[in-house]
């Protein structure tokens, strides 16, 4: 299922004219082949109807209650049939402004639902600072503001890096870059375990990921006056760091939580 704010859900209400019952210029009939022809679907079925016999009402519903790929794939096509309607063609700046809008709601819709996971956080130590750092990522990611998040994350993964260096007694400058403090952790990490080599590439790959992650804390988040990184690409690096974060935590259980 989808789950939608309701200024979301104002962003299909206006793609596709739905706010008096209709949807965009299809009439009950043309409406049905659309989507039985489309994508097998008959879109009037009982599952579809528990918000009213309206058109709007029924393509809200699906909306609803199907899954993330089936609306994506129902978004799009039915934006694509918009822009085949003449009166749609003529497209000024409120237009484009939605258009931006919307398609901004599919890529995150596509990307797997709500918001990002934030388990991969881990309260290490017993720190009050750490603690409001944590909490304020949640608060960004539960708001669905993951380009907000980022500088708070980059300040945590230097802590957590840190952390785990410190307790390997490795020898690291307050000042070290993060890429130079993850490049330390993989090369102990290497000799400690009997990696798979396809780990040991994805792991050491990470190093230049976290390179490259200080650039955009510098210059696409809230570190400094930036201009921010827009909120698809700031999902999958959210969700790209987490995840090796997330393979740390997994193998450190004996660290965490100390």
């Amino acid at each position: 299922m989808v789950s939608l704010k309701h200024s979301e859900m104002r962003v299909f209400d206006d793609a596709f004219d739905m706010n008096s019952g209709y949807v965009l210029d299809f009439t009950d009939r043309t409406m049905r082949e659309f989507f039985d022809d489309e994508f097998g679907i008959d879109i009037y079925q009982e599952k579809y109807r528990f918000n009213g016999s309206s058109k709007a009402k029924h393509l809200r519903a699906l909306i609803k209650v199907e899954d993330e790929y089936t609306v994506a794939r129902v978004a799009r096509a039915l934006w694509q049939y918009r822009e085949s309607l003449p009166r749609y063609q003529q497209a000024g700046p409120e237009a484009a402004a939605l258009k931006m809008r919307f398609f901004d709601l599919i890529s995150r819709i596509e990307g797997g639902g709500a918001v990002p996971r934030t388990d991969a956080l881990d309260r290490f130590k017993r720190d009050e600072t750490l603690e409001e750092l944590i909490a304020a990522i949640e608060r960004d990611i539960a708001a669905n503001k993951p380009a907000a998040a980022l500088d708070r994350l980059h300040t945590y993964c230097m802590k957590k890096f840190a952390r785990l260096l410190d307790e390997r007694r490795i020898a690291r400058g307050r000042d070290d870059p993060l890429q130079s403090r993850v490049g330390k952790y993989v090369k102990a990490l290497e000799a400690e375990r009997d990696l798979r080599e396809i780990t040991r590439r994805i792991i050491k790959s990470a190093i230049s990921v976290f390179e490259q992650f200080n650039d955009i804390r510098n210059n696409r988040s809230f570190a400094h006056d930036n201009d921010l990184i827009d909120q698809a690409e700031a999902r999958f690096i959210f969700d790209a760091v987490s995840a090796f974060l997330r393979f740390v935590k997994s193998i450190e259980a004996s660290h965490f939580g100390a």
